[in-house]
């Protein structure tokens, strides 16, 4: 794997480790909640808090196309 649970991540970086990420927007503009990303694609910029916002690995997973037994 390439992140732990509760690694922070930021817009720009390349998700190390497919799963379930809590973002962290500015409070005042958006609550935690999450959202699944996909190892090997950039962390997206939120458009209100630009490159605020923050991601945190919460459930790490293997995305199904990199699963030996669905290949």
């Amino acid at each position: 794997m390439g992140a732990k649970v509760g690694d922070v991540f930021t817009p720009g970086q390349k998700v190390p480790q497919s799963g379930i990420y809590d973002v962290l927007h500015d409070p005042v503009h958006q609550n935690k909640h999450q959202v699944t990303c996909v190892h090997g694609e950039p962390f997206p910029p939120c458009r209100t808090c630009k490159h605020g916002v923050k991601f945190r690995l919460a459930i790490a997973a293997i995305h199904v196309k990199n699963d030996n037994n669905f290949k």
